[in-house]
């Protein structure tokens, strides 16, 4: 009977071990594997540079904002035909923008149009024949500014005719791709006028249609690059 007892006992005690042996194997196990992780993750940092995670990362956070910047223009409207402003101002370089603006001036949606950086050689006649617009409306109402050479240069000459005038609500005409930058560049000069943005618009950009045209990607990226060099510029004059 005592026998009985004690192997009895025995056995009890050998079961109760057994889950405190196998808590402890999984414990090992699991520590093992946080080792592994760890051991892993210190390799890597010391193959990957820093500077690498850094490149990579802003590379990744450029590649969004072209996707956010394109989606942007893409989705650029035309303001409704029965907005007016006191004037319009177009910027020269791309097809049909100084046809738009004349199309708005005969309209009598501004009282008066400047058309900012005309070559120097164009003469105001040949310009008026070229775009074939009424003599009348073309010698009344049309300025031309021959010294900007570009966007920042466009922003100077289109200020100092807004405050010649003392205009209070300029409609903006340029193509829709450089329709963000153009603004950029404006407001910091015009301070408290109301720029209103028109986006001519040469190719359907909707639907994600950009990413299938190659020109239109390359025109699109590098307006890109030439907007975040804006903001960049801006930000750092104003920090000076």
């Amino acid at each position: 009977m005592q026998n009985n007892a004690s192997a009895t006992a025995e056995q009890n005690r050998q079961n109760d071990e057994r889950p405190a042996e196998t808590t402890g194997r999984e414990a090992s196990v699991h520590i093992s594997k946080d080792g592994f992780i760890r051991h892993w993750l210190k390799r890597l940092r010391r193959r990957i540079p820093p500077v690498a995670v850094v490149l990579f990362s802003l590379i990744v956070a450029l590649g969004i904002g072209f996707v956010i910047f394109s989606e942007h223009v893409s989705n650029l409207q035309a303001p409704p035909a029965d907005q007016k402003a006191d004037a319009i101002i177009v910027l020269t370089g791309g097809k049909s923008r100084i046809e738009v603006a004349l199309e708005l001036l005969a309209e009598k949606r501004g009282e008066r149009l400047l058309i900012s950086g005309v070559h120097p050689s164009t003469k105001r006649e040949a310009l008026q024949r070229v775009t074939r617009t009424d003599p009348a409306l073309f010698a009344c109402c049309v300025d031309l500014d021959r010294t900007a050479l570009n966007t920042i240069g466009n922003a100077v000459e289109s200020a100092k005719w807004i405050k010649q005038h003392n205009y209070k609500r300029i409609f903006i005409v340029t193509n829709n791709y450089h329709i963000p930058r153009s603004i950029l560049e404006l407001s910091r000069q015009v301070g408290n006028v109301e720029l209103l943005p028109y986006p001519v618009i040469n190719s359907d950009l909707k639907n994600n249609n950009w990413m299938r045209q190659g020109d239109t990607l390359r025109v699109l990226f590098t307006e890109y690059v030439k907007y975040i060099g804006a903001l960049a510029h801006i930000s750092l004059s104003q920090n000076d």
